[in-house]
């Protein structure tokens, strides 16, 4: 009876063994499928993430290439010649931004004719240009059916040759230099030099606004009249006793630019109105002409602020810093 009783409770632990065991197995393999589960979740999510993000680069790049193939189409489409006739003065500043015009359209060219600012104005009347270019402001008798749109302001700045001991004028003194009253660099703080006069030629905006604002209209007594600002300089350069007037756009090292009343010529000067010796530089179109595609393309590119920092890197005043 006992062994009876023995037998039957080590089966009833045997059993109750198993059972435990089988319940952990269960409850092992409950919580593996669980995490298989999980995984399989985050493995979709993951890879559902990449693919729209994939999807989102992909986007990116096509938004990216038509932007790019939209702006070269563009640039493709524009093609011929633009025309620019009249200052010798606005050189520097044309080249600067018809450079970077054609750049950004590689099939249109601009071209320059230094005609001087009179004649500029005159093509622009006749329609033989597209865009005059003027270093003076329109005179009354000239805007009729014209229109004046100032890209940048100039000095002219007054230049000698870099071994005259001369370092400032006053403006009264430049007027009496030039209509002659004065003619020894001894009577201004220089050595006892007879003073060689340079100028610019009848028509050139660099003379009608030096001897506008010195008050020397008619009244100069030149050793030589130039047709070019680079002209001018060149002279000036080459000799001890001259001067001359020139773009502050085009200085070089080769001459000396003296101060005018103790200012130097410089854009600062210029903006605060301080430098009295300056002048607009001008785009002169034809109001009865309609530019061509290309021409009005190139007119709104130079009278941009981006084309601002061009110009100041040609040595002018951008109009836009004027207004500022």
């Amino acid at each position: 009876m006992k062994r009876k009783t023995m037998t039957l409770v080590l089966a009833g632990i045997l059993g109750a063994s198993l059972l435990a065991a089988g319940c952990g197995s269960s409850s092992a393999s409950s919580e593996q499928s669980s995490t298989d589960a999980s995984s399989e979740a985050s493995s979709a999510e993951t890879t559902e993430a990449a693919s729209s993000d994939s999807a989102a680069s992909a986007e990116t790049t096509v938004a990216a290439s038509s932007g790019d193939e939209a702006s070269a189409t563009a640039s493709s489409d524009l093609s011929g010649t633009v025309g620019t006739d009249g200052s010798t003065s606005m050189e520097k500043v044309i080249s600067y931004l018809s450079e970077s015009f054609m750049e950004e359209y590689p099939n249109v060219e601009v071209t320059y004719n230094p005609t001087g600012s009179s004649s500029g104005i005159q093509a622009a009347t006749e329609g033989s240009t597209d865009l005059g270019l003027a270093s003076r402001d329109l005179k009354d008798d000239e805007k009729d059916g014209l229109t004046q749109t100032t890209i940048a302001i100039d000095g002219i700045a007054m230049i000698v040759n870099p071994d005259n001991k001369v370092a400032d004028l006053s403006l009264d003194q430049i007027k009496q230099i030039y209509t002659g009253q004065i003619t020894n660099w001894k009577d201004v703080g220089g050595d006892d030099a007879e003073i060689v006069c340079i100028g610019r030629e009848a028509g050139s905006g660099t003379r009608d606004g030096f001897e506008t604002i010195t008050d020397t209209k008619d009244q100069c007594k030149l050793s030589q009249e130039l047709t070019s600002t680079g002209d001018v300089i060149q002279t000036v350069a080459g000799n001890p006793n001259a001067i001359g007037y020139a773009s502050m756009a085009d200085l070089n090292d080769t001459v000396k630019t003296l101060t005018v009343g103790g200012v130097a010529c410089t854009e600062d000067t210029i903006l605060d109105g301080t430098y009295q010796i300056q002048r607009n530089f001008n785009v002169i179109t034809n109001n009865s002409k309609e530019l061509s595609p290309q021409a009005q393309a190139f007119f709104d590119y130079i009278t941009s602020d981006a084309a601002a920092d061009l110009i100041s890197k040609a040595g002018a005043v951008p109009v836009s810093k004027a207004s500022k």
